[in-house]
């Protein structure tokens, strides 16, 4: 059954926000607010805790999981930047943006697209989840929280209680946070790339129409 901590979306309570953290580094699978959409979140190197947001997303090794990291210094120690990626990333974060990058080796095989070897990778802005991350003290591994009988994210923590109580150990209730996903950017090219267009302004890294 998942505990329900209800946290100011602009002050977050450090008691409860300590208290998330250590269900993540006790191998807990939650729900919590990002500044685009609810996501799921886990410690990044408990493979359990990964097996388990795979099946509530119903997720392949084809899909990008997401680092959720708390300054750019985290992204640096999992995945390859070079001076013109960081530039790019520093512009448009934190914000609602994902970036696609080259993973380094120190990241596990099994958190990476299993043919390109890239990982997504996030800077949030949502004072929650920063509050988190801070806690925590490492990235967290990620997911849009978007089941995949449904056609949009859910946003509602009451419904994701609902819903999922038997498949996390945390719902972290900041109120609604909307349903557009973040805007996903692929680094690994020539040229960045757009792969999906969301609540990210690409204006800030020079790609709007």
């Amino acid at each position: 059954m998942a505990q329900f901590f209800e946290i100011h979306p602009t002050h977050p309570q450090p008691r409860l926000v300590r208290r998330a953290a250590e269900i993540l580094a006790q191998g807990g699978l939650i729900a919590y607010p990002t500044d685009s959409c609810y996501a799921l979140g886990c410690q990044l190197g408990d493979v359990r805790a990964l097996t388990r947001l795979r099946r509530v997303r119903a997720l392949d090794e084809r899909h990008h999981l997401t680092l959720m990291c708390r300054d750019l210094t985290q992204v640096a120690t999992f995945a390859m930047v070079n001076n013109a990626q960081y530039r790019l990333i520093k512009a448009a974060t934190p914000g609602s943006f994902t970036f696609i990058l080259r993973a380094r080796r120190e990241l596990p095989r099994r958190l990476l697209h299993a043919r390109r070897k890239t990982i997504g990778v996030r800077i949030p802005a949502h004072p929650v989840a920063r509050a988190l991350l801070a806690e925590l003290g490492e990235p967290m591994l990620s997911a849009t929280l978007h089941l995949p009988q449904d056609d949009a994210p859910l946003s509602d923590p009451e419904e994701i209680r609902s819903r999922l109580e038997h498949d996390l150990d945390l719902v972290v209730d900041a109120g609604s946070c909307g349903v557009a996903p973040s805007s996903v950017v692929d680094l690994t090219g020539d040229e960045p790339a757009v792969l999906r267009r969301g609540k990210g302004d690409l204006a800030l890294i020079g790609l709007a129409e």
